[in-house]
């Protein structure tokens, strides 16, 4: 599916799907087109060659579908992989798709294989705000570029969430699906970072105005979205040395209860070897034993026993061990 916009100086901003003369639109004077590819067909993505003429190899690495950040300076445009991302709930993993921009003097395309809100975003931006496109290509690909940026945002702010969750079980009742929980939150932080690092190096590149495409006061507001990568970035450190804080409390909250059983065993144990004793003495076969024959004998040794048993259980509360 192929939606675009051509905003038009002194006119609105047009809106076309489908295939449509793109070279001829390109070529007319202060115009700026955006043309937004959506999983798109082989005919479909024949004008990538045919209209806009770009290089195979770029379109290689759209075809491949490589979620990987990169840029590459073509002179006349600039092809750059970007990846969204998104974190639905702890039963989904990460969600990383890719969107591929090619940005050139006067046109910016887009393609990418997943549909995403922040395009439906985009499109009502652009159909009632003329700015995001009169400013020229190099804003328009700093607005879908920021875009997508703070899409992070709903990602880290569902990962906060469950990461509260996560701490609020550890210090109550944790259990094995916890530290599942644990896990699987700090594999996703952890591929977040991933993902942002190379984005920052990126979008740095575009801040120090390493490309002639992209205007000093486009270069500005690059600086911007770099700010909020390093924030991103800031926040998966913290949110990645929570989760090893609150794994380290769940593994100290198992070995704690841990030693309780073991405490708990080992004094029952001790506790019944005096009477084990005594009833293993009493009840050797020897013919001549004192107090065999004795009326009172079997009372004296349960009484005894039992005397012995609270004589432990007294001494072991004085030393606070039960």
């Amino acid at each position: 599916m192929i939606k675009s916009f051509l905003y038009r100086p002194e006119h609105r901003v047009q809106t076309f799907d489908g295939v449509q003369d793109f070279d001829k639109l390109a070529a007319e004077d202060g115009a700026v087109l955006w043309v937004d590819m959506c999983k798109p067909t082989d005919q479909e993505s024949y004008i990538l060659t045919h209209d806009f003429q770009f290089h195979p190899l770029a379109i290689e690495d759209v075809i491949a579908e490589k979620p990987r950040t990169k840029i590459d300076n073509y002179d006349r445009y600039i092809f750059m992989v970007f990846q969204v991302v998104d974190y639905v709930g702890r039963e989904e993993d990460l969600k990383v798709s890719e969107i591929d921009l090619f940005l050139s003097r006067n046109t910016l395309v887009t393609i990418h294989y997943d549909d995403h809100r922040i395009f439906d975003f985009l499109y009502d931006r652009a159909e009632r705000d003329e700015r995001l496109m009169s400013r020229g290509a190099d804003f328009l690909f700093h607005a879908v570029i920021d875009t997508v940026v703070d899409n992070y945002n709903s990602t880290l702010d569902i990962l906060e969430y469950d990461i509260d969750q996560v701490e609020d079980d550890v210090l109550g009742e944790p259990d094995r699906d916890t530290v599942n929980l644990i896990f699987t939150l700090r594999r996703d932080v952890v591929q977040l970072k991933r993902i942002v690092l190379p984005q920052l190096e990126v979008v740095k590149r575009l801040a120090r105005r390493d490309y002639r495409l992209i205007s000093k006061t486009a270069s500005r507001y690059f600086s911007d979205i770099q700010d909020h990568l390093n924030r991103v970035n800031d926040l998966a450190d913290s949110h990645k040395e929570i989760l090893n804080s609150s794994l380290e409390i769940y593994y100290s909250s198992v070995s704690t209860k841990t030693n309780e059983i073991i405490k708990f065993l080992t004094i029952f144990t001790v506790i019944f070897i005096p009477p084990t004793f005594l009833v293993g003495l009493w009840g050797m076969n020897f013919e001549h034993m004192p107090e065999l024959d004795w009326k009172y004998g079997y009372y004296f040794a349960v009484g005894l026993i039992l005397v012995v048993i609270l004589s432990l259980v007294i001494f072991f509360r004085r030393k606070k061990w039960l």
